[in-house]
């Protein structure tokens, strides 16, 4: 099965040695991404809301490089430090995504890179 890797300026690189993204026919696997600021790559100021919504930013910009849209994704990875913030989680998401909703996992973590609050990964076909 042949892999193409989807690259775009729009978003922060990587922090480790993965792609941003994967593309399998028909699939696109997005890896995690938390609420980085693309100019700078720091992680936004902001509560768990914020957070929420610059990840799917910085998701949505991998997705349309690989000439799809969050409409396209089917299966949504949610990682929390806090799982207090599932509630504000979910207002955020409702606001990035239109109903049918993508399939979803919300799991707690200990921790998260560079200190966010939220990391995302998305499977888009």
């Amino acid at each position: 099965m042949k892999h193409e890797e989807i690259t775009t300026d729009e978003v922060a690189k990587p922090v480790g040695p993965f792609s941003a993204a994967v593309r399998t026919e028909p699939f696109i696997f997005v890896s995690g991404r938390v609420a980085q600021d693309p100019a700078t790559g720091a992680l936004i100021d902001g509560d768990v809301a914020a957070q929420t919504e610059q990840a799917l930013r910085n998701i949505d910009a991998v997705l349309k490089a690989g000439g799809k849209t969050l409409d396209d994704v089917v299966r949504v990875g949610v990682y929390l430090t806090d799982m207090a913030d599932f509630t504000a989680v979910n207002g955020a998401y409702e606001k990035m995504f239109s109903a049918p909703y993508p399939a979803r996992t919300t799991i707690g973590v200990a921790a998260l890179p560079l200190g966010a609050a939220v990391e995302i990964d998305v499977i888009a076909c």
